[in-house]
């Protein structure tokens, strides 16, 4: 993981963009933003960040396509918003977060997945 963690957002909602990005950028994370799918996979494509959320309820939304065909399928951590998990259960490279939910706590999960990524030793978020 980089210097500063990035972390890209693909959610239709401005506001769930907006209180990200002000919440991450204060603990020093560069964040990205995509409003459809597709332009999220591009974006996952040429960024490589280093956690993804993705919210479900988005048209087209397939947690599998969300990881650039060059980097390992669990190299990624995915944060998945919804209202209803998805059949297959988590992955470990997935957490599933519930609608509604709270900022706080998604903002501390997002954190503490940048912090695993990162590996022993590195410097927290």
């Amino acid at each position: 993981m980089s210097e500063n963690p990035c972390v890209l957002v693909v959610d239709g909602s401005e506001e769930t963009h907006e209180v990200l990005e002000t919440a991450l950028a204060r603990r020093g994370v560069q964040t990205y933003y995509a409003r459809r799918f597709r332009d999220g996979v591009e974006l996952a494509e040429q960024l490589h960040p280093d956690l993804i959320v993705l919210d479900l309820e988005l048209d087209q939304a397939n947690p599998e396509a969300m990881h650039a065909p060059q980097t390992p399928k669990n190299e990624t951590p995915l944060v998945l918003l919804g209202t209803i998990r998805q059949a297959g259960g988590a992955a470990p490279w997935r957490e599933f977060v519930r609608k509604p939910y709270d900022y706080g706590p998604l903002v501390r999960k997002i954190e503490e997945l940048l912090v695993d990524a990162a590996g022993p030793g590195a410097p927290g978020v």
